[in-house]
Formats: structure tokens, C-alpha cells, sequence
């Protein structure tokens, strides 16, 4: 009897690593977070690796990835949250285009949890007590 768990939805780990691939692209020719990402990605193709493994662990329960992504976007130093709301865009656009609408909602669904953890890390990390922004 198999112990592993069902993937969240219908998708392949190779319609996982296009999503990323495409993602990416975009990412690296965006305006405002393709600085961010260049600041700290030398190897995009390691780097998208490494995403592929979180998204197919996080949608298709595989455990190959290793890590923390709060504390790889904190440590970052240059993650706001005002970048959270077009990463999202960028994303569901690629989703929209690569996917099947079931799978691109579902996907998308996933990653809107997955960015507000995120935005409440940096934000907590980037706010004063009452909310008060750290004008460093």
C-alpha cells in the first residue's frame, strides 16, 4: 500500500518546469523585478531547478526540495512588499498561457496562499510595531 499523497491537482513535473522556465523568461526582461532577481541569480538554470523542485514538492508532494523560501526572500535584503502584486501578475499570466484553465486557477490559487505567507514575513520584517514603516 502507498503512502504518498495525491498531487493537489492534475500536473505534470514537466508542465511544472515549463511554467517555470517561461516564468522566468519574463522575469528576467521585467522592468522592476528583473533587477531584483539579477542582484542575486548568476545561474538561472540552477536557480529555476531549485523552484521546479518547491513547486513539485508544494503541488506533487515530491521531496526534492531543500529550503526555506521566507528566509531566501528575507535574506534577499531587496524583497518588498510591493513586488508581491506584480510576481502574482507575471505568474498567472504564464499559468493562463501554459497551462489548462483548471490547472492554471488551481496553481494560481496555491501561489496567492503561498505569496501573502510571504508578503506577511516582509512586511512584518519591514514595519514597526503598529505598522509604522522602518525607514531605516
Amino acid at each position: 500500500m502507498s503512502t504518498s499523497l495525491p498531487p493537489k491537482f492534475d500536473i505534470t513535473r514537466p508542465e511544472i518546469e515549463r511554467v517555470v522556465r517561461e516564468f522566468y523568461a519574463l522575469i528576467r526582461v521585467h522592468p522592476g523585478l528583473g533587477p531584483v532577481f539579477a542582484v542575486h541569480v548568476q545561474d538561472w538554470e540552477t536557480h529555476e531547478a531549485k523552484v521546479a523542485d518547491f513547486w513539485a514538492n508544494a503541488i506533487l508532494h515530491e521531496r526534492s526540495y531543500d529550503g526555506s523560501p521566507m528566509e531566501a526572500h528575507v535574506k534577499a535584503g531587496n524583497v518588498r512588499p510591493g513586488m508581491f502584486d506584480p510576481w502574482l501578475g507575471l505568474f498567472d499570466r504564464v499559468l493562463r498561457a501554459e497551462l489548462r484553465p483548471e490547472q492554471a486557477a488551481a496553481w494560481s490559487e496555491l501561489a496567492r496562499r503561498i505569496g501573502r505567507s510571504l508578503r506577511a514575513g516582509v512586511v512584518e520584517r519591514e514595519t514597526l510595531p503598529g505598522g509604522v514603516p522602518k525607514l531605516r
